[in-house]
């Protein structure tokens, strides 16, 4: 029998699986996808979105509005985001406080876990020397205006941008080793040091017992079980809530699934009478720091996507299609990511089939409406010559339905990340956030999921 089975890899599986197993624990750590390395990453969009994401490369909500991206791989999601690493500020943690009642969330109380969790990774500031023409477009835009802009910080050790690399790969898992991702900074290295892997296990449910947990899945198409002292559901928002309406627990914990939220990204394109190759050099280097988006609700960043994203967000077909995909070289890209609201979404389960139902509130609406506005004068500051607003928008940073809280009746966690009445389960994943904190969330996810490890080893 295990001391702990963790239950996905992502930024949460992978932090807290190695902290144990170096503690001493017999850990096994589980995950549904495959188990691909730098050299054995999809080297192409079709093949890699295929491989390495739930749904062959994208889901959908119940009304088919809303596409969801989710990495299924060993790694998670920080084999396939941009590995930014940003704290939560006072707006973010003060709101969950309120909201959960739980007394460490302040940026105070956070710290010494942001910092342990930062020594553990390669930190890279960007410089104006990395900026690629998008983000040099972006920023004279902004720099126009009025609006303040950042570089960002990123995960990552040696890209060689300045030497030809170009980070849009990363998109399908890093080839260089090179993105800090959990599969980077913790799993391979407590795999050399004898923590045992299982890839290609996709959990159904748990099991709670007094003294146990059995978790019960599919390996090779074969049921099987296992068994553990404790376990840690670390899935993201969909895995672990699916995992936890399978397993019979929505009668004990009315809050499960209650609370979805997410960043909602709209991108919208400026086409230029030069070349701007988007798709070159640093993928995502600087990004808006205006105080007064942050009261608004949204923030903007330089983004961009491979040929077949880009033509999927188009409104268009035949020759106007073509047309504008004929200036995939002379596009900038800017996005805005909104910060919704919780009330607007739920997850279900029925017949085993996760049912995703998300509404932009009025407030995401006109939040929305505000970074779009915002973008359209940046690219007219910047010498656009046309604007493409993209209708169609992505669910990024899936967050919630296992609510942290002290209320049982309205949260599914408590503030030592146990769930509710089961003593033997624990959750410390994106599900937990209490609602959309407008910043990306890898960081402060790898920060709970310490504080959780280290209260577990106590």
């Amino acid at each position: 029998m295990y001391d702990f089975i963790i239950i996905g890899s992502g930024p949460s599986g992978g932090t807290i699986s190695k902290n144990l197993h170096d503690a001493g624990a017999k850990v096994l750590l589980v995950e549904a996808g495959k188990f691909l390395r730098k050299d054995t990453f999809p080297k192409t969009e079709a093949d890699y979105s295929a491989q390495i994401f739930w749904g062959g490369g994208i889901e959908f909500d119940a009304e088919a509005k809303t596409a969801y991206l989710r990495a299924r791989v060993m790694g998670g999601t920080s084999i396939v985001n941009q590995c930014l690493q940003d704290r939560f500020d006072d707006v973010a943690l003060n709101d969950w406080k309120d909201r959960s009642g739980v007394d460490f969330m302040t940026v105070d109380a956070m710290a010494p876990y942001y910092e342990r969790i930062e020594k553990k990774m390669t930190l890279h500031h960007f410089e104006r020397k990395e900026f690629n023409r998008n983000a040099e477009l972006f920023t004279a835009g902004c720099d126009k205006l009025g609006y303040k802009w950042k570089e960002l910080r990123r995960g990552q050790t040696d890209c060689k941008t300045l030497e030809g690399n170009d980070c849009l790969l990363c998109l399908g898992g890093c080839h260089r080793d090179s993105k800090q991702s959990s599969l980077v900074t913790s799993i391979q290295v407590a795999e050399k040091n004898g923590m045992e892997i299982m890839a290609e296990f996709e959990v159904d449910k748990v099991e709670h017992f007094n003294d146990h947990v059995l978790v019960h899945g599919i390996k090779n198409k074969q049921k099987q079980t296992l068994k553990t002292k404790k376990v840690v559901l670390a899935g993201g928002s969909f895995g672990s809530n699916k995992i936890m309406f399978n397993s019979g627990f929505k009668d004990k914990l009315p809050a499960l699934g209650k609370g979805f939220c997410q960043h909602p990204q709209f991108m919208l394109f400026g086409i230029f009478d030069e070349p701007v190759n988007s798709h070159k050099g640093a993928f995502q280097t600087v990004a808006s720091h205006d105080p007064n988006f942050r009261q608004k609700g949204f923030k903007l960043e330089n983004v961009f996507g491979p040929p077949i994203s880009i033509a999927m967000l188009l409104n268009s077909s035949g020759k106007e299609h073509q047309r504008i995909m004929s200036k995939y070289s002379y596009m900038a890209c800017i996005e805005t990511a909104v910060r919704d609201q919780p009330e607007g979404g739920e997850i279900t389960v029925k017949k085993g089939k996760l049912i995703v139902t998300k509404h932009l509130t009025d407030q995401d609406k006109k939040r929305r409406d505000a970074g779009i506005e915002t973008i359209i004068n940046i690219f007219n500051a910047a010498g656009a010559k046309e604007v493409v607003n993209s209708p169609y928008f992505f669910g990024l940073h899936l967050m919630g339905g296992c609510s942290i809280g002290t209320d049982p009746a309205k949260s599914v966690v408590n503030p030592d990340f146990q769930v509710h009445g089961l003593k033997n389960i624990y959750i410390s994943d994106s599900s937990i956030f209490p609602s959309a904190p407008g910043i990306n969330p890898a960081l402060s996810i790898m920060a709970f999921s310490q504080k959780l490890s280290e209260g577990l080893l106590k």
